[in-house]
């Protein structure tokens, strides 16, 4: 019997992945799940255009694969996203929330909407689908597992960030939370949370910036999207992890080379 069979109770079972139609973290931990054998739901806010591009080209892999559209930030299309989802694949095994918002400014130039925009996004557009997901999982005989994502540097927030990481911050609360709140109600559903550390430099930096990034770390390499993948697919099938908050950072959450003020 293969893992996923083992865990899920299913061969190919359905993993959903918020924000996995831009290109970004979430389009990676979407391809590596596919290349596992799920099911996979994209889903995207504006980037539909992309999402539908990855849904077929996982479907001309002969993976089983379609795209949702959401505003996470809204209740009624959220739970309309998911019950489209359920009617589609019939379940829902592994949610991934990546989908997330991060815009620098100065402390001094951050309003109650900034502030609103990020927890909109970040915080509560996590809690809504771990919500609906998650009522979902408590029914299935096998349950189901939740990833969130945190941020590594919620421990060591640098500056400009002031909107975002508190939004980040309440995602490790929440996981903690939920773990509580749908284990009890079915000790098959975990959540747990991965904490990336930066995976997804920017094509414009130069090369003093990747080993400024590089040395920051206690493994000194520069991160990739598929170690982020590596650590979800981990947490989606092993039974007896919940409530866990994972880095995926190099060791830099616990180490300090010296850096200032490190962006994203």
């Amino acid at each position: 019997m293969s893992q996923l069979v083992d865990i899920f109770g299913i061969e190919n079972p359905v993993a959903i992945v918020t924000g996995s139609g831009a290109k970004r973290v979430g389009q990676s931990v979407a391809r590596h799940l596919a290349d596992l054998g799920y099911r996979i739901a994209v889903h995207a806010n504006r980037s539909m255009d992309q999402a539908e591009a990855l849904a077929a080209e996982l479907m001309d892999r002969g993976i089983e694969a379609a795209a949702f559209q959401a505003d996470l930030s809204d209740e009624e299309a959220v739970q309309d996203m998911f019950d489209k989802i359920h009617w589609y694949f019939g379940r829902m095994d592994v949610l991934v929330n990546t989908a997330a918002i991060w815009k620098p400014k100065r402390l001094e130039d951050v309003t109650a909407a900034d502030v609103r925009e990020h927890f909109e996004t970040n915080a509560l557009g996590t809690f809504l689908c771990s919500q609906w997901a998650g009522k979902r999982m408590v029914e299935q005989k096998n349950g189901g597992a939740i990833i969130n994502f945190g941020d590594w540097a919620s421990c060591r927030p640098y500056l400009n960030f002031a909107a975002y990481f508190p939004s980040k911050g309440a995602v490790e609360a929440m996981t903690r939370d939920f773990a509580v709140e749908l284990g009890r109600r079915n000790p098959k559903v975990r959540v747990n949370a991965v904490l990336p550390g930066p995976v997804l430099l920017p094509d414009e930096n130069d090369a003093t910036y990747r080993k400024q990034m590089l040395n920051a770390t206690l493994t000194k390499r520069v991160g990739e999207p598929e170690y982020v993948a590596q650590a979800v697919a981990f947490l989606a099938v092993n039974p007896y992890i919940t409530g866990v908050l994972l880095p995926v950072d190099g060791g830099r959450s616990i180490y300090s080379a010296g850096e200032q003020g490190a962006s994203r």
